[in-house]
């Protein structure tokens, strides 16, 4: 309140020096606090320490707080005295007011600049929020909270896409997917269970939306099939929705952001349906082929709002996945796609311990090198299903955020490991 003697702390975001009189804009992380000093009423010393300051120093301001209808919030301090408690080097790596743009290497390489600005902070912000949401979604929806290895004997998902390691005198590789204990605590009798956590893929992309370590959400559950865990993460994603957009007003004001919550329930088409789709916009695919990203483009843009995917071809899911009963070609599963890019991929599993071998055999596969996972299945393994979310393309769709660089603190991609 004016009148009041407060201290502050922060960072020397500007310096407005106006001759006779300079104005110093303190920013933390909650945002800005005008001091103003005047020639003619503060002390020399203090007034020409103020004008010589380095912006980004961090600095300890006590004063008297006066109202000031241009300043920001409605106040300004008046200040007795100005500590330096750590002065900032100059010139800055880059400009935090953001009146100066950098491209996205310059901001990476000194991301903790990059972090303090406004729009960069808003961001992790809103991503904090989401989390918190998906947290307390799943919470309230009885899911147990678990933390799956990430060093790990076998390849979850097949393939190359593996980063291996030296575990000693063995090989070891990071985790693809938490899929693998997921499953097995299903046979554990955990009913629910759910993790957020890293996840590692050794594919050379270099596009916009891949990253070589990402975040992902994900969820098992037993006694239910591919379509009840459709509708737990319809559900989810709504509700993060909702809850940003409430807690997260002036963060998406400083993006300019206006947030739209998705109806529900998300539309379906079936694998044939988006391949029918994709054919009419001009794109040769044919059946059993993976969507690429143009004509998974295509297929957004003509449904305009988030939507499943059903029904994949078998031969191109993961051995897990459980094969339709009234026709094998094709498998109970489904991608969940914003009209930009896939978001999450799901599936009712094998739960059978004589099929989930075949199945690990026709995908290429050695059975005997799955023998810890295997194991889970021949002591009463329970009909379950799951999926996994990425969190980082959760926030990049949700903010119409263009790289997903910038929604991951400290991103890994083929050629960045620094910092």
């Amino acid at each position: 309140m004016g009148g009041d003697t407060v201290t502050v702390t922060g960072w020397v975001h500007e310096i407005r020096d106006l001759g006779g009189i300079c104005f110093l804009v303190l920013r933390d992380r909650e945002g800005f606090m005008q001091v103003t000093m005047v020639k003619k009423k503060t002390d020399p010393d203090l007034f020409d320490m103020g004008r010589r300051l380095n912006r980004e120093s961090v600095v300890l301001v006590t004063g008297v707080v006066k109202e000031a209808n241009q300043a920001p919030n409605g106040y300004e301090i008046i200040p007795e005295s100005v500590n330096m408690l750590s002065e900032a080097e100059s010139p800055l790596p880059m400009d935090v007011t953001e009146k100066v743009g950098a491209d996205i290497d310059t901001r990476l390489d000194s991301r903790f600049i990059d972090l303090r600005r406004r729009t960069t902070l808003a961001v992790f912000v809103i991503r904090n929020h989401a989390l918190k949401a998906v947290r307390d979604f799943l919470a309230n929806e009885e899911f147990i909270d678990i933390q799956t290895p990430k060093v790990v004997a076998a390849a979850t998902e097949g393939g190359t896409a593996l980063f291996p390691i030296t575990y000693f005198n063995r090989e070891a590789f990071l985790n693809q997917s938490p899929q693998l204990y997921k499953q097995i605590m299903m046979s554990a009798g955990f009913d629910r269970v759910s993790e957020i956590g890293s996840i590692f893929r050794a594919e050379e992309h270099d596009t916009l939306r891949h990253l070589n370590e990402a975040t992902s959400i994900d969820i098992e559950a037993s006694f239910m099939d591919h379509s009840d865990v459709m509708r737990i993460l319809e559900r989810l994603v709504h509700d993060v929705y909702e809850y940003v957009s409430r807690q997260c007003v002036p963060q998406l004001e400083a993006l300019g952001v206006e947030l739209t919550v998705p109806k529900l329930p998300f539309r379906r088409l079936t694998y044939d349906d988006a391949l029918a789709v994709a054919q009419q916009q001009g794109h040769e695919i044919e059946w059993g082929d993976d969507f690429g990203t143009v004509a998974e483009r295509a297929v957004g843009n003509a449904v305009g709002e988030h939507y499943f995917i059903t029904d994949w071809p078998l031969h191109i899911k993961p051995y897990y996945t459980h094969p339709r009963e009234d026709d094998s070609r094709y498998s109970k599963s489904f991608d969940l796609m914003h009209p930009r890019m896939e978001l999450a991929s799901g599936s009712q599993r094998v739960h059978s311990h004589s099929l989930l071998r075949q199945r690990i055999a026709v995908c290429g596969l050695d059975p005997d090198g799955f023998e810890f996972y295997l194991k889970a299945f021949r002591y009463g393994m329970p009909p379950h299903a799951g999926w996994g979310l990425g969190a980082d393309r959760l926030v990049m769709t949700m903010l119409g955020v263009e790289n997903i660089r910038d929604v991951v603190l400290f991103p890994r991609d083929r050629k960045r490991l620094s910092p």
